[in-house]
């Protein structure tokens, strides 16, 4: 008989995910003419967390470029061996770290089973993907984008709208984690016209670094109080590293150093693999512009470059393309017109950041109502929040496995009012618990919540 490890944690029951796809939501949308290219997001709300499906009219020449250190893609290999022949129907960007990579195998399955594909060599359903990791403090959950969240994106995919801000793949995703500044993001598009050409860049934005303008401005995150007002991206690197703030667990305060930005560029611009590869390169590099710092050694940064061939049969002359332009093209004038366009997407990534509540200054509820609220609120397996009566105050412990944001295991929090039935945990990153009806304690109701049932 094996002797049982002493100190091994218990293990919990897998759950099985019973919810409801989102599809397409989103208020901010990226409006484009381009029927070639189909979009379709699906979501979770009760993650939240989700997948975009970017979908081909047909077989299309792809590429991929790799610069952080902890990628996780499928299928990537076989755009490396430099094949002309187009094989990409689909690109699929997904969270929940590697469980989330099944849903591009679960896109090429949809494809098949819906007779777009079959199982001839040729004829099969060619899918890439890459994922995002949005799990750690940021959620209190493990739910994740699955087999029926994918195919739900894939079947809802409809061409020339993209949602922009936390929605799809980005839907739980966030900045500036290097420097511990907690900003929330989501993902960005931009398209441009020039002629008959037309380029696209696509991305999700879950980076360790912080979004910057062209100005050198942090764009967004919750800034340490004794940052100047006017810090920009540069000093916030010149300042590392005794500018960073490490917490007990040693990832950065307000971040869970597991960053990854994926992207996607396409043109309808017919292309040999050897220059879609240097399109591929050089927006990449570029991206460090935008997101600073970039490709770090936690960062799972991926880039896929898509080819339509709509455009261009004529070969390239002297790195010229004649397209019927006033002056020719050349590709490495397509790679800045891309590289552009993507520091726009990054910057239509970002959502409008939630604020900080004010305590009430009026209105005290009573020891009655708070003994109403006291119970213990189940949030996941690994999340519990015991909410007290003491007086005529009310205190949060996080009880499970994991603490609560700002509301930890070792000492209950005092909860401070905001309203009826609301109360915040003052701090730099805006908290607020919101009690709804006998038995739902919603932290930071909203876009981003997280709800517990009382046991």
């Amino acid at each position: 008989m094996q002797k049982q490890v002493a100190d091994a944690a218990p293990r919990r029951p897998s759950a099985i995910q019973d919810l409801k796809p989102v599809t397409n939501a989103g208020e901010k949308v990226l409006e484009f003419d381009w029927p070639m290219l189909e979009i379709g997001t699906g979501e979770y709300e009760e993650g939240p967390t989700g997948v975009t499906v970017f979908r081909f009219g047909k077989k299309v020449l792809g590429v991929v470029d790799v610069r952080g250190g902890a990628p996780g893609t499928l299928n990537t290999d076989y755009l490396r061996l430099g094949y002309e022949r187009p094989a990409v129907d689909a690109v699929v960007f997904s969270g929940g770290s590697t469980y989330g990579l099944e849903c591009a195998s679960s896109v090429a399955t949809a494809m098949k089973d819906d007779n777009i594909r079959d199982g001839f060599w040729r004829n099969m359903a060619g899918v890439v993907g890459a994922i995002v990791y949005d799990f750690g403090e940021r959620r209190l959950n493990d739910v994740y984008p699955d087999k029926k969240l994918a195919q739900a994106a894939l079947r809802a995919a409809r061409p020339g709208k993209f949602p922009l801000g936390a929605h799809g793949a980005g839907r739980f995703t966030r900045s500036g984690g290097f420097f511990g500044c907690a900003a929330y993001s989501g993902q960005g598009g931009a398209f441009r016209q020039i002629g008959k050409i037309k380029v696209a860049a696509f991305v999700v934005v879950n980076s360790g670094g912080v979004v910057t303008d062209r100005d050198g401005e942090i764009v967004a995150g919750y800034r340490d109080p004794t940052w100047p007002q006017s810090w920009r991206a540069a000093d916030l690197l010149a300042s590392v590293p005794t500018g960073r703030k490490f917490a007990s667990s040693g990832t950065p305060e307000g971040g869970d150093n597991m960053n990854t930005t994926i992207s996607l560029v396409v043109t309808n611009l017919k292309l040999a693999n050897a220059e879609l590869q240097r399109l591929a390169v050089q927006v990449h590099m570029s991206m460090g512009r935008a997101l600073q710092p970039f490709a770090t050694v936690d960062d799972g940064d991926v880039l896929y470059a898509v080819s339509t061939g709509e455009v261009g049969d004529d070969p390239m002359v002297r790195g010229t393309f004649p397209l019927d332009l006033g002056a020719g093209l050349s590709i490495g004038d397509l790679s800045v017109i891309a590289s552009e366009l993507m520091w726009d997407a990054i910057m239509a990534s970002v959502p409008e950041q939630p604020k900080a509540a004010r305590p009430a200054l009026s209105g005290q509820p009573q020891a009655k109502e708070l003994e109403a609220f006291a119970g213990t609120y189940n949030f996941s397996p690994f999340v519990t929040l015991q909410i007290s009566r003491k007086d005529d105050r009310l205190l949060a412990l996080a009880t499970g496995e994991r603490s609560a944001y700002a509301i930890g295991k070792e000492k209950p929090v005092e909860l401070e009012p905001i309203g009826a039935g609301q109360f915040m945990v003052p701090g730099r990153y805006p908290l607020t618990l919101k009690f709804e009806g006998p038995d739902r304690l919603i932290v930071n109701p909203g876009h981003w919540q997280q709800i517990g049932r009382r046991s």
